[in-house]
């Protein structure tokens, strides 16, 4: 029996952005259509309402969805079926066809790298619609862009979805329009856009609060020498892997304190409101989260729902977590772009991946909103690269073919150096050992700004930040971080003062200590922030773009991240705006 043609009456109705894109679509009517939607902004939704249209007007017969992982091709599946398109998630290259009753079927991108032919000639057989899932993945390999490309050049249609349409790599992403800009390069073009920042406004996200925690890491080298680092202090890259590696040991003390400032804060979620929120750990190995998954049991005596790999059961047990209440999640890397677990609230970036890409999909996992209020925290080392990222979630990145290659942020491959297990040769082999690691919140970060000077874990300093209500705005989020900000300046004022006046009461008055790089940084963006605050009650201007209009105007990082000189040519620059 044919597949029945899906019902448009019975499909939800659409988001604004939603609407504004399929009008566009349909006027168009062209072969390819590639939309950007921030992840949670419904880019399935979207899709398979094209595909409706399509398949109700007679413009196509079939429909391919080619997703980046297994668990995805199941969960498009099921989302499609509840609207009456039947497509089939487990069809295998040697199946060639797909049965009559479905409308046709959710392949990967590797499935389809390994026999483009298959699915070549599936495409040449039925006038199809291809949807292609996170299409820069079409670039991750030659041998998968070539592949979907001969696959999928048959198609009457072709639609592009992607939340993070950005590479640091010249692979071209296939049926991806490109321009040649005024300096010469080409950047990827869409043909419908809705960023971050769109999708707060409109409250279809959640505002991002990122807790960036620094702390004192000991470390033995390879060599068999002793070295010790701040987090979050400028150093060398190599020396930021291994104080990066030293702080994520699960023996050590750090992950410990933040995992317990993690699950504090998913409390106060569940109390405020989100009774089922969650969190997730998002950890770069098995063994890892094999032993994170104890700490959170050890801190909150809850067992924690493990996912080690794309592997037969991880469906399963993501679908089970995300329909249960259970508090925490940990996975490797899996639990990444395009899952969907909508009360995921809470999140502890605890892994080595670094790429703008990937912490840009990781951070997608948790802003899905549900209802107005909702608010997610995000828990991370204060490493001045992930500080940079988080300083730029509303950043809108194109993919430029042609650039010059830079450091991007962060080398990744000295991370994974630092990971491994150095194989000395001769008597005396010597590897990497984390020695111990404290951890103490930096740093708050939110719409660009930085917030807060540096808490013990454990005080009530940190509590104030924990205990921020869950349910706000992202108005209100500013409004209580600057005040949070305001009572702990303060209350450092009056310490400051008391031991001014004990010294003054003394018979002799040593002379103040002089501040650390440390210390001047942390006062001069405290300086910083409250001039853009300022600036921000005058004006209306969000306090990201007040951040953004002054790192055009002088160069450099984020703020969170900018050194003493970049820091200081702000503040004078906000001064004459």
């Amino acid at each position: 029996m044919a597949a029945r043609t899906p019902v448009l009456e019975t499909f939800p109705a659409l988001r604004a952005w939603q609407r504004k894109a399929m009008v566009e679509y349909l006027r168009r009517r062209s072969d390819d259509f590639t939309a950007v939607a921030t992840p949670g902004a419904g880019k399935t939704t979207f899709a398979l309402r094209i595909a409706a249209e399509l398949l109700g007007d007679g413009t196509v017969e079939a429909v391919t969805v080619v997703a980046p992982t297994e668990h995805l091709k199941n969960q498009w599946a099921d989302a499609a079926a509840r609207v009456g398109i039947q497509l089939d998630a487990a069809f295998r290259n040697a199946d060639l066809h797909s049965a009559a009753d479905f409308h046709g079927a959710v392949v990967t991108y590797a499935q389809v790298g390994m026999a483009p032919q298959v699915h070549r000639r599936r495409t040449m057989t039925r006038r199809t619609l291809v949807i292609l899932d996170e299409i820069h993945h079409a670039g991750d390999s030659r041998s998968w862009g070539d592949g979907v490309k001969n696959a999928f050049e048959p198609a009457v249609r072709r639609l592009m979805l992607t939340g993070t349409p950005f590479r640091s790599d010249d692979n071209p992403i296939p049926f991806v329009s490109y321009e040649r800009g005024g300096d010469g390069l080409l950047r990827s073009r869409a043909d419908s856009v809705y960023g971050y920042s769109d999708a707060l406004r409109d409250g279809v996200v959640r505002p991002v609060l990122f807790l960036a925690y620094s702390g004192e890491t000991r470390w033995r080298t390879n060599a068999g020498e002793e070295l010790a680092a701040r987090l979050g202090e400028p150093m060398t890259q190599d020396l930021v892997a291994q104080a990066w590696r030293t702080a994520l040991d699960p023996a050590g003390d750090w992950m410990p304190q933040v995992l317990r400032a993690a699950d504090a804060r998913l409390t106060v979620l569940r109390n405020a409101g989100m009774a089922d929120a969650g969190g997730l750990i998002i950890a770069t190995d098995q063994q890892t989260a094999r032993s994170y998954a104890k700490l959170i049991e050890q801190v909150t005596g809850e067992k924690a729902a493990v996912v080690l790999s794309d592997d037969q059961g991880a469906s399963a047990r993501i679908a089970t977590f995300a329909a249960s209440d259970q508090r925490w999640l940990v996975a490797v890397r899996m639990v990444s772009e395009g899952v969907d677990i909508p009360r995921l609230a809470v999140g502890v970036y605890a892994t080595s991946a670094s790429t703008p890409l990937y912490f840009a999909q990781a951070i997608g996992r948790f802003v899905r909103a549900r209802r107005p209020g909702e608010t997610a925290s995000v828990f991370l080392p204060s490493v001045p690269h992930l500080l940079g990222l988080a300083s730029e979630m509303e950043t809108e990145r194109d993919h430029v073919l042609g650039k010059p290659k830079e450091a991007d942020g962060f080398d990744d491959d000295l991370l994974e150096r630092a990971q491994r297990d150095d194989q000395a040769s001769g008597e005396l082999e010597k590897r990497f050992a984390a020695l111990s690691a404290t951890a103490e919140l930096d740093q708050v970060i939110f719409d660009g700004a930085s917030f807060g000077t540096a808490a013990q874990a454990g005080t009530p300093e940190e509590e104030e930040y924990l205990g921020l209500p869950g349910l706000l705005t992202a108005d209100q989020v500013s409004l209580l971080l600057t005040k949070r900000q305001a009572a702990q300046l303060a209350a450092q004022r009056r310490r400051t003062a008391d031991g001014a006046a004990q010294t003054a009461a003394a018979p002799t008055a040593a002379p103040p200590a002089p501040m650390s790089a440390a210390q001047r940084r942390v006062a001069l963006r405290r300086q910083l922030n409250a001039l853009v605050a300022a600036r921000h009650h005058r004006t209306g201007q969000p306090h990201g773009k007040i951040h953004a209009e002054l790192r055009r105007l002088c160069g450099g990082p984020p703020s969170a991240q900018a050194t003493i000189e970049q820091l200081e040519e702000r503040i004078a620059t906000v001064q004459t705006l």
